[in-house]
């Protein structure tokens, strides 16, 4: 598996971002049951850059939390069983990974998140790693029932590795 973590964003906010991103990026993996190597790119980035992204590929004006650019069309989220006759520019040329696609995330918001929800930076960074990878393996929230299987199956990956939420005492 090739996972490539750019981090072009100023401070440091977690020591052992790496890490928490490969294990959940496996757990996901794991979760949905993959059965190829694949290949992920993710960009830790800033409010200020993730905007630009933002306004340019999905016309929306201002920063957000996480962007998820999946490679693959999934007619059925999770599906990867015709993956290779459906899509086969899916894969890369000489590696033959799956490509699943690219993950941008704001450090900023990671940090503000995690500061209105209560738990830890880890957590949030863990939280949306979660739920950008089910985007590139075809899930989505936009009509509720989706939103429940979605939310669901992000807290079963956080939970196989440990990222659980914390509660304030």
């Amino acid at each position: 598996m090739t996972f490539e973590i750019e981090n072009v964003y100023p401070e440091v906010v977690l020591p052992d971002y790496e890490t928490v991103i490969k294990n959940v990026i496996e757990a996901a993996l794991d979760y949905e049951k993959c059965p190829y190597e694949v290949q992920v790119y993710v960009l830790l980035t800033d409010n200020e850059e993730i905007h630009q992204i933002n306004r340019e590929h999905r016309q929306i004006d201002r920063p957000t939390d996480v962007l998820s650019f999946p490679m693959a069309d999934y007619p059925v989220p999770g599906d990867f069983s015709d993956i290779e006759e459906r899509d086969p520019d899916a894969f890369h040329p000489e590696t033959g990974e799956l490509m699943l696609g690219d993950i941008i995330i704001s450090m900023d918001k990671v940090k503000e998140q995690a500061k209105a929800y209560g738990h830890s930076n880890t957590r949030e960074l863990a939280f949306l790693v979660a739920h950008s990878m089910l985007h590139l393996m075809g899930y989505d929230h936009m009509v509720e029932e989706e939103r429940i299987v979605m939310e669901r199956k992000q807290e079963e990956i956080l939970k196989s590795c440990g990222y659980i939420r914390e509660m304030e005492s």
